[in-house]
């Protein structure tokens, strides 16, 4: 099975947090599941880092794409579809991250592994 994460699910799979679910934490250690990263996180965590809100992911902004291929998670780039699919989502909940993923979830035909609820009601299933 194909899974997206979502930005903190990766954040917190790459940090190796406490607040990843058991049900999370299996579906991306299983070696049968291919593990997605979208680049709207890799935007979303330089962002946040540089903003100071995530000074503990500054150590993985630099060489993101090692920590990624380290730990086996593929990227997920943003096309033209999930661009329009994002900006057209009828949700006030959603931040131009979260909007973005969602898309590629929904369109990619993916799970998205979050505990985010702003996701409920968008047409994706999500892992949590």
């Amino acid at each position: 099975m194909r899974i997206l994460l979502d930005t903190h699910a990766l954040l917190w799979w790459l940090l190796d947090d406490a607040e990843l679910s058991r049900k999370a934490r299996a579906a991306i250690a299983n070696g049968g599941n291919e593990v997605m990263a979208s680049t709207a996180s890799a935007w979303e965590i330089a962002t946040k880092v540089r903003l100071g809100k995530l000074p503990q992911a500054a150590v993985l902004v630099d060489r993101l794409d090692d920590f990624l291929a380290r730990s086996r998670i593929g990227v997920l780039d943003i096309a033209m579809p999930h661009a329009i699919l994002a900006g057209t989502l009828d949700s006030a909940h959603l931040d131009m991250f979260d909007r973005l993923i969602a898309a590629q979830s929904r369109i990619e035909g993916m799970p998205l592994v979050t505990a985010d609820p702003a996701f409920d009601g968008l047409g994706i299933e999500t892992i949590w």
